[in-house]
């Protein structure tokens, strides 16, 4: 679509009708936002999941509305009342959706609990939020189902049919809509942790508003529609695909395919079958499946690999000059056989991405732009137009819906990345010294990530503030920026970059890389992991990796220190490193 259509669309154009009819707020809540989309697109599909044979189930629009209103007037028939917290943890699925939805349509705050925890890691969330409720997956069932909790147990999983999501109904001849305690556009939604697992668990409150406002507005940076099919890869408890899959799917009457799981096979498998339209991930994802279609086209010789090389280009170019996608023609069979050529539009986040990666699969013929926001900002606060992408920056914000400012800005431009607008949250759960701490005195969010921006609101980040390196020469380092560095080096698995103490005397700080290298490292060297003497040669090669990239750095970025990990450090399940690590 051309630049003139991306700045004539208006998303919010399709609630005009029902404005005032279906709902009186400025924003519809999520029960009303799912209703419009009913009334909209009700024989369409909405909820897709494929078994482990390949077979496909499908809910269409009704009948997953049908599910959710059962659900809600069971809530509101055992005693759930406005505001009361319903939780669920488990894979991603319709029955995760139903609770997601079900819950507000009972007026309840749903608290979605990250799956891969450890059961007693999981209980720390739970003690905070405390719900009336909790529905768990088929692995953690029976954990919690032998123990006694302030909750009763329920099972996203039909291997436990008394608990079963879809076996709790009423029994009568009740209406849907009777008793229910429909929320309010200012009431809370959804709690979503992003911390305390072992300490005091810090809780975003997100309301109706926050999570509906954002995902309107962020579709004025991009053109989806019902005729989308979405990829729920991630866990979707996270906000990124909760808003950027989950809200942006059901606000406009789009399919939503569940992905189950992160591994290659099943992932093909969903790709193949689901005629994906839409493919969010973070850096770690599209960084591997760059390098196996890399890797494939090497395979057909220098010659075919030079000749594509070249086509490449050509598509970037024709792509950038004249607006024009080439790549998918040119390059229908690699996309086919990586099980990408539905792809309409692949957008990264949770992390800066490589440029090379960014450009790459904008030269393959896939739209592939990156987007920007935080759980606090429900979240997207930002995301690259296909139509007018900057591989430099994470995106334009959305001027004329929010507001964006660097908060004391240095030489440079770069200071702390600040917001105001209705997709802000309200708050930490039960925190308020902690909510105070991250807004201004007059009200603006501050993200504690560093930024600036250039002449077209668009932003580019430098790191997070928390995690920056002040050299000796008094130079700011951004450890995220080196890192990126390396996300085409396949032999580096995991690397993180962080301040070391060179010099007692001076406390002058430099840069030390911890780094896990990839099994394919050890195999070169026909040596097991665990073995002690290969780690010097495995240093010795990993440095070589260094050296090369320490050359395109500044002096003062250069990494001076390199520490080979035995175990990999702990990572967020959207694949970043969690910076808890001791020095």
């Amino acid at each position: 679509m051309s630049k003139n259509t991306l700045k004539n669309y208006n998303p919010m154009a399709i609630l005009d009708p029902f404005r005032n009819k279906d709902f009186k707020g400025e924003w519809p809540t999520i029960p009303e936002m799912f209703d419009i989309t009913v009334k909209r697109c009700g024989d369409r599909n909405c909820f897709t999941e494929f078994n482990d044979k390949g077979e496909r189930n499908t809910l269409t629009y009704r009948q997953a509305h049908e599910n959710i209103l059962r659900l809600a007037l069971w809530f509101s028939a055992h005693g759930i009342h406005h505001g009361e917290k319903i939780a669920v943890t488990g894979k991603n699925s319709p029955e995760w959706a139903t609770v997601f939805l079900a819950a507000l349509y009972a007026g309840a705050v749903i608290c979605p609990i990250d799956y891969a925890l450890k059961c007693e890691e999981q209980e720390n969330l739970l003690a905070t939020a405390k719900p009336k409720f909790l529905f768990v997956d088929d692995e953690k069932y029976d954990w919690y189902a032998t123990k006694t909790h302030d909750f009763q147990i329920y099972s996203l999983n039909q291997k436990h049919p008394e608990n079963y999501v879809y076996n709790l109904e009423v029994s009568g001849d009740e209406h849907s809509d009777m008793n229910l305690d429909l929320p309010k556009e200012d009431d809370t939604a959804a709690i979503l942790f992003t911390s305390g697992t072992t300490s005091i668990p810090k809780g975003v409150m997100l309301s109706h508003k926050n999570l509906t406002s954002d995902a309107f507005i962020a579709q004025t940076n991009m053109i989806i529609d019902y005729h989308d099919v979405f990829y729920a890869l991630l866990p979707i408890h996270h906000a990124y695909t909760m808003q950027a899959v989950f809200m942006e799917s059901i606000c406009i009457g789009a399919e939503i395919v569940f992905g189950k799981s992160l591994s290659v096979s099943k992932m093909m498998t969903d790709l193949k079958l689901g005629n994906i339209t839409m493919m969010l991930g973070v850096p770690m994802l599209f960084n591997k499946l760059a390098d196996g279609i890399e890797k494939a086209i090497k395979k057909k010789g220098v010659a075919v690999y030079t000749l594509i090389s070249i086509l490449r280009q050509i598509s970037y170019l024709t792509k950038k000059i004249f607006g024009i996608n080439i790549g998918k023609f040119l390059f229908k069979s690699v996309l086919k056989q990586a099980n990408l050529y539905t792809i309409r539009i692949a957008i990264s986040g949770g992390g800066p991405l490589s440029k090379s990666v960014f450009r790459f699969f904008n030269e393959m013929g896939i739209d592939f732009v990156q987007g920007y926001g935080l759980t606090e900002t429900s979240p997207i606060i930002a995301l690259n137009p296909v139509e007018h992408f900057k591989i430099e920056s994470v995106g334009s914000y959305f001027a004329g819906h929010m507001q964006m400012k660097i908060l004391d800005p240095n030489e440079e431009g770069i200071g702390e990345i600040c917001v105001k607008g209705p997709m802000v949250m309200q708050g930490y759960y039960n925190l308020p010294e902690e909510t105070a701490k991250v807004f201004t005195e007059d009200g603006w969010f501050k993200t504690g990530d560093l930024g600036w921006l250039d002449s077209e609101n668009y932003l580019m980040l430098s790191g997070r503030a928390k995690n920056m390196i002040v050299t000796e020469g008094g130079k700011n380092v951004y450890p995220e920026e080196i890192e990126d560095m390396f996300q085409l080096e396949s032999d580096i698995q995991q690397i993180t970059v962080q301040g070391y103490i060179a010099n007692e005397e001076r406390k002058s700080e430099e840069l030390e890389a911890l780094i896990y290298p990839a099994d394919s490292v050890y195999e070169s060297f026909n040596a097991d992991r665990k073995e002690s003497a290969a780690k010097e040669s495995v240093k010795t090669y990993i440095s070589g990796i260094v050296d090369k990239v320490n050359h395109k750095l500044l002096p003062y970025q250069r990494i001076t220190r390199i520490t080979i990990l035995d175990e990999p450090l702990e990572m967020t399940t959207t694949l970043k490193v969690k910076r808890n690590y001791k020095k």
